[in-house]
């Protein structure tokens, strides 16, 4: 195979979705991998004239399917160079002593151990080979606790802990470890966050421009493109008018 493999999660939307279609114009082979098998076909559909793309639907809070997911990959695609673990969410925005339980096991489960179940798969072949770049996108959540973000912002300190922790144990196999933290972003993470109240995830973009997916996604190629004695190993991403996870300024 003549070009890196990347492995996408979380690639049928937003920033997972922007960064697999730059990549393909960039010499780069996909893996791109989701929950919605059909949004995965389509992104394949578009991205096959520019390089080759496998897909895998898989959950990644299923630790057998993800095992199972990777493990149907042809040899070849299975030695990949640059693992993006993009997938997660956030549900709800609800003090803790309200907090529904089946929305912290949610983002637990999604944001921390399908990073973990992941990167437990692909890890090893890049030690064995002493190459490979691990990025993992966190957020702002995960470097400032805000009201009513408590298991949220929990989990994505989870990431910057385990981004760290890998950098540490995977130093001595010449393996690059990043962690990219982006503000606000206009995906569909406030939908869902909200659970598809279409108008108030509208009301968190109102009054500013927030980042786009692209955005993030042109920061990830910067990333991967960068001489390989340079690593950038800690990127916080806002969009002009924010300055913390709570300061914004709106017209």
């Amino acid at each position: 195979m003549n070009k890196p493999v990347a492995f996408i999660t979380g690639a049928t939307s937003g920033i997972g979705r922007a960064t697999a279609q730059l990549l393909a114009r960039n010499n780069f082979n996909l893996v791109i991998c989701g929950r919605r098998k059909e949004r995965l076909e389509s992104l394949k559909d578009e991205l096959t004239a520019l390089t080759d793309v496998q897909t895998l639907a898989f959950d990644v809070r299923q630790y057998r399917q993800v095992e199972e997911a990777y493990n149907s990959l042809p040899p070849a695609w299975k030695q990949v160079d640059v693992l993006i673990n993009n997938a997660g969410n956030a549900h709800g925005l609800d003090p803790v002593q309200n907090g529904s339980i089946a929305d912290w096991d949610a983002m637990m489960d999604i944001n921390v151990k399908g990073l973990l179940y992941v990167s437990r798969l692909i890890i090893p072949g890049m030690v064995e080979r002493r190459h490979g770049h691990i990025i993992n996108i966190g957020s702002i959540a995960g470097k400032e606790v805000y009201p009513n973000g408590n298991v949220y912002c929990a989990s994505k300190f989870a990431v910057d802990a385990l981004t760290r922790g890998m950098r540490l144990d995977l130093n001595p196999f010449n393996i690059k470890v990043t962690g990219i933290h982006p503000g606000l972003v206009e995906t569909e993470f406030s939908l869902v966050r909200f659970k598809g109240d279409a108008e108030r995830a509208r009301q968190v973009y109102q009054g500013y421009e927030p980042l786009r997916a692209e955005d993030v996604a042109d920061v990830i190629l910067f990333v991967l493109t960068r001489p390989d004695h340079v690593v950038l190993a800690d990127v916080v991403i806002f969009p002009r008018a924010q300055a913390s996870a709570t300061l914004v300024k709106k017209n």
